[in-house]
C-alpha cells in the first residue's frame, strides 16, 4: 500500500466506526453533570450547616463534613447506586469528593473475590494511587518552596 492509499484506508475506517457511535449531545451531558454535582455539592453544604448548628467549627467542621461525603461516597459505591449516578451525570459524579471516595471503593469492591491481601488491599489504589501520590509529592514540595522562602 502506498502512503496515499493507506492513509485513505484509515480515513474510510474510522468514518465506518463512527458510524456506529451515537453523536455526543455535549449540551445535554453538560448540564446533568452541572446538575448532579452541584447537588453533591448542596448535600455537602446541608451537612456544614447541620454541623454548624450543632456546633462544630474550623478544620473540624471541614473535616467531619469531608469525612461524611466519603463515607456516603463508598456507602453508595458498594451498594451499586453510585456507578448508575456516574453513568447519567459524567464528570459530575466524578469531581466531588465523592468521585474520589468511588475510585477507592470501586475496585475494591470488583476484586475482593481474589481475597483479602491481593484482591481488595492491592488493587485499592489503582485509580486512586497515583492521584494520591501526586498529592503528597506536590504538597510536600510546595511546602519545602515556602519553608525555603521562610528563611
Amino acid at each position: 500500500m502506498t502512503g496515499k492509499s493507506k492513509e485513505n484506508y484509515n480515513k474510510n475506517y474510522i468514518n465506518y466506526v463512527d458510524s456506529f457511535d451515537p453523536p455526543t449531545q455535549h449540551v445535554k451531558t453538560c448540564i446533568r453533570a452541572f446538575l448532579v454535582g452541584g447537588f453533591i455539592c448542596s448535600i455537602g453544604q446541608f451537612f456544614r450547616f447541620m454541623l454548624e448548628y450543632a456546633g462544630l467549627e474550623g478544620d473540624i467542621l471541614a473535616g467531619t463534613v469531608s469525612a461524611m461525603l466519603i463515607f456516603f461516597g463508598c456507602l453508595l459505591t458498594g451498594l451499586g447506586v453510585y456507578d448508575r449516578i456516574g453513568k447519567h451525570a459524567g464528570a459530575g459524579s466524578i469531581v466531588p469528593i465523592t468521585g474520589f471516595a468511588n475510585s477507592v471503593c470501586s475496585p475494591a469492591v470488583e476484586f475482593k473475590t481474589e481475597g483479602f491481601v491481593y484482591g481488595m488491599a492491592a488493587k485499592m489504589f489503582i485509580v486512586a494511587g497515583p492521584i494520591i501520590v501526586f498529592g503528597v509529592s506536590a504538597g510536600a514540595a510546595v511546602g519545602l518552596i515556602y519553608w525555603l522562602m521562610a528563611l
